[in-house]
């Protein structure tokens, strides 16, 4: 994995050569230099796009991949090509026809579905993408790619339906990615509880005291949930008549501000955003290539905007130069996951901010998703 050095030291520094310098600089634990904010694939920032609370910075860069080799999660439920059920099921179908027994004493799980891939790309996935039916809608809990050929894999999950445990219709896309804060509660946290309350109280960001109120307060989704959505499905709450109104006329408005401001770009092209609310800068999801941004632009958008809906209405718009530090890689803590041949994952933490990678390792190597997040707790 590449990594990037982050600043400099002045020649001569205790006799050091400037290389040995730059090497002590690195290997030093908390150093202070300066991040280079477009250390990472050659990205830069366009000006905001604002609209009420939210600040919209698109990412560009000139330099996309090839990533049609890749499945999303949409494209194979839909096509067939993608099943998911719940583990424990009779039978399960895998590829050609072969039919897999379920596992001895297997039962259905809260946390864990099962996926077939029969299709002849790899799968990604992504967290906080939400699968509707079975016992209980889920969302993905971890980025990562499902190969060509694979076994039934055991998936971890997290409910976003807490009141209903009974069959329902087959899994589906729901073609929503859940918001912000009930992402960053899956991807880090991974604890189911926080996850429901994230659910439940639409943001998990502590506003100030003085802080305007929200525009979509916890009342309007407990009133959601009384009247529509009474097994506390968050697809049902959030396209609800007391919530999801809201959302679509905010979607819509920053949506249409959005291609007004990147139409016609000739140097580059959008492969991801950074997003702020008021003036803190709070998340960013960037891609491989535009091409995948675009596949997953409209569901990420609902997302922002119910986050933003959700959070104080501050005015306030964020600096280019603070949004720009999203566009670094961190320098802390660090882990990985890897499978084999088909892709690594890596979570670095730094303070309060978080940074999740998934590098695809065939046919090429490339970071598919990169999601940088300043937690809310």
């Amino acid at each position: 994995m590449e990594r990037s050095i982050f600043g400099a030291l002045a020649g001569g520094l205790f006799g050091l050569s400037t290389l040995g310098a730059l090497a002590f600089v690195w290997s030093w634990p908390g150093s202070s230099a300066a991040p280079d904010p477009k250390t990472e694939g050659g990205w830069r920032l366009l000006e905001p796009i604002t609209y009420e609370n939210i600040s919209i910075f698109p990412v560009v860069s000139s330099a996309s991949r090839d990533t049609s080799f890749f499945l999303t999660l949409e494209e194979g439920l839909s096509s067939g090509e993608v099943v998911v059920s719940e583990r424990g099921n009779d039978t399960m179908v895998r590829d050609r026809g072969v039919v897999v027994p379920r596992e001895d004493g297997a039962r259905a799980s809260v946390n864990q579905l099962v996926l077939i891939n029969r299709s002849k790309r790899p799968l990604l996935l992504l967290a906080g993408e939400l699968v509707s039916g079975g016992k209980q809608d889920r969302v993905i809990g971890k980025d990562r790619i499902v190969p060509v050929g694979a076994a039934p894999l055991p998936l971890d999950v997290f409910c976003v339906e807490h009141g209903r445990w009974s069959n329902g219709s087959e899994f589906k896309s729901a073609k929503t990615m859940v918001h912000p804060s009930v992402r960053e509660q899956a991807a880090l946290k991974q604890k189911q509880d926080d996850v429901w309350s994230a659910v439940r109280a639409g943001t998990t960001a502590t506003p100030a005291v003085s802080a305007p109120p929200p525009r979509m307060a916890m009342n309007d989704i407990a009133a959601a949930m009384q009247t529509e959505a009474p097994t506390e499905s968050y697809q049902k709450i959030y396209e609800s008549r007391q919530v999801g109104v809201s959302v679509d006329g905010f979607v819509e408005e920053v949506q249409r501000r959005f291609a007004k401001e990147t139409s016609g770009l000739k140097d580059g092209q959008v492969v991801g955003v950074v997003i702020a609310y008021g003036g803190e800068v709070a998340w960013s999801d960037i891609f491989a290539s535009g091409n995948l941004f675009q596949h997953y632009w409209s569901k990420l958008l609902r997302s922002y905007a119910v986050e933003a809906l959700a959070r104080p209405t501050l005015r306030e718009v964020a600096s280019q130069e603070n949004a720009s530090t999203f566009l670094r890689r961190l320098n802390g803590r660090e882990r990985q996951e890897t499978e084999p041949g088909v892709y690594v994952w890596t979570e670095i933490t730094e303070g309060r901010l978080a940074q999740i990678e998934l590098d695809a390792l065939e046919p090429k190597q490339m970071t598919l998703h990169r999601l940088l997040i300043h937690r809310t707790n």
